[in-house]
């Protein structure tokens, strides 16, 4: 039985490289499909944000030489990129899926609006919000915590490389331990990296729950729906 009735999951654009140093891994994107048809299989309503890194992340353009605010834009448009190759992935597993984007671009997805995003979801599909807020200087973790709390969504399910949150930097610190639970206010106070800070602070004025977990181990997904206890939650 699922845990959750309606979820938004957020996905990380540089995971969609898999063994790849740039662009989409198709083996990745495949399993990232098949686990999302998996909780699509028991009625859960999903909405579904995911990242640009893997093409394009306007804050390094914007370290290179390129306008900060065309930077972001170009960020964006990569995570439409990103959101039509799910989209085509989940849709040749059987699952229905639609695109929603933050700016005009018809017809490539649908112009994003809360009421709508709803409406798909109640009608069983998996609904894709890309684009990010639509403006530049706010990350895709912000798109996020934003499109989570607009479709009153449960619990924010941030997808990652590591499973969960440490003290420090796993993939860098060796004696980093990870919390199983932990609230906005100290991941704040601790200067610890799960979202940035727009992103925590929105959830947590909107007591907007987050669960971080490791995405790449196939299975994971469901586990997580099910209320097992893998991953950290971050809550008030």
């Amino acid at each position: 039985m699922s845990k959750y009735k309606r979820i938004l999951l957020k996905l990380s654009g540089e995971s969609l490289m898999g063994g790849k140093q740039y662009g989409i891994d198709e083996t990745r994107l495949g399993e990232y499909a098949t686990q999302i048809k998996e909780i699509a299989a028991t009625g859960v309503q999903i909405g579904i944000v995911i990242g640009g890194g893997n093409i394009f992340r306007g804050l390094s353009g914007a370290s290179k030489g390129f306008d900060r605010v065309k930077g972001d834009q170009m960020g964006m448009l990569a995570t439409v990129i990103n959101s039509l190759a799910l989209s085509s992935a989940l849709t040749a597993q059987g699952v229905k899926a639609n695109v929603l984007t933050a700016i005009r671009m018809e017809p490539i997805g649908e112009f994003y609006n809360k009421w709508r995003a709803i409406e798909l979801m109640e009608q069983g599909n998996v609904v894709i919000m890309s684009g990010g807020t639509g403006n530049p200087f706010f990350t895709t973790d912000t798109g996020s915590s934003l499109r989570g709390i607009e479709i009153e969504a449960d619990v924010m399910l941030k997808g990652t490389r590591v499973d969960g949150v440490y003290t420090a930097d796993p993939e860098k610190d060796p004696t980093a331990t990870k919390f199983d639970d932990i609230t906005y206010r100290e991941v704040l106070n601790r200067n610890l990296k799960v979202m940035d800070l727009t992103a925590i602070t929105m959830c947590m004025e909107n007591d907007l729950p987050i669960v971080v977990f490791d995405m790449d181990t196939n299975g994971n997904l469901l586990k997580v729906m099910n209320g097992e206890p893998i991953g950290t939650i971050v809550h008030n």
